[in-house]
């Protein structure tokens, strides 16, 4: 196999591949969940401030992605779902998105901290480099519970924009916290599954690469129930309405089915795992879904 030498672009980096490092597609449900956290904060926000606040939580988590590619170029070109990205692809130099990565990272914090409060950008700042140190540099080469604590970074964006619009930190921005902090086991490992080859490849250790196929759907299993448990609280706990209530109920039974039909499976045919295609699709939905419901909680029965 060829190697690719990241120091040395091939050619100047058009702009295109600057947006791509920024894994935009990701960031909708980031800059989704950010936007419901805001919304349902009590009290008031300027529209121009609180656009400011999502535009920064999006480059936030743009800042983030540009400097994961960075440092995981060499990983990237060894997986077939990453390896025409910018760095692995010859198209960008390395030095350039880690200027990107850490101009952007300092830009959002700013901004965000000037435009709003500063414990927005303090929570932002720590959801940056907690996905950068803690999980891109320390967690995911070492061990296969990499997703279960690195997803910590992905579930700050309702606290962030909580604390945009009032200053604090309450009990819902923490309900919904913890909710994509135990989605995102099921969520990742339902995609690991059928991508295993990719992260064995890059030795990456995935949980279906290290401890294999039937640990793993175990572990969607037992996650899948934590999570419920978290998809209820916000009802449970009285801070939402019958909307997220209902909302939560259906939505996450449709979850624990498709999850249990992953864990029941013991076939290992990359080309044959549709249960597992359709978890990580549908739970992509299901985030969509509550948090909606939470706003409309909020907004239209309030």
């Amino acid at each position: 196999m060829t190697s690719v030498t990241f120091d040395e672009a091939l050619l100047p980096a058009h702009w295109r591949d600057f947006v791509a490092l920024t894994k935009p597609r990701v960031m909708t449900l980031v800059v989704f969940t950010g936007l419901c956290g805001l919304l349902v904060a009590p009290g008031h926000i300027h529209p121009i401030l609180a656009f400011t606040a999502i535009l920064c939580i999006a480059i936030g988590a743009g800042a983030a992605a540009a400097l994961n590619q960075w440092y995981e170029a060499d990983i990237d070109a060894k997986m077939k779902r990453t390896a025409n990205r910018p760095l692995p692809a010859g198209r960008m130099d390395r030095q350039s998105a880690l200027h990107f990565g850490v101009g952007l990272s300092f830009f959002s914090v700013i901004l965000l901290g000037m435009a709003t409060n500063w414990l927005a950008a303090l929570v932002l700042a720590v959801s940056i480099l907690f996905y950068v140190f803690i999980y891109t540099i320390w967690l995911k080469p070492r061990t296969a519970q990499n997703i279960v604590i690195g997803g910590a970074a992905g579930a700050f964006p309702p606290v962030i924009g909580w604390a945009a619009v009032t200053g604090d930190i309450s009990a819902l921005p923490v309900a919904l916290f913890m909710l994509i902090f135990f989605w995102t086991p099921p969520h990742f490992w339902a995609l690991a599954l059928f991508v295993k080859t990719d992260y064995a490849a890059a030795g990456i250790p995935m949980l279906p690469v290290v401890s294999g196929e039937v640990v793993t759907r175990r572990q969607i299993w037992a996650y899948t129930a934590i999570m419920a448990v978290a998809a209820m609280a916000p009802v449970l706990l009285q801070l939402t309405g019958l909307v997220y209530g209902v909302t939560a109920l259906l939505g996450t039974a449709l979850f624990a089915f498709f999850a249990f039909q992953v864990y029941r499976r013991r076939e290992s045919d990359p080309t044959r795992m549709q249960p597992e295609r359709r978890l990580f699709k549908y739970s992509i939905l299901y985030l969509f879904l509550l948090f909606g419901a939470v706003v409309v909680d909020r907004w239209v029965l309030a």
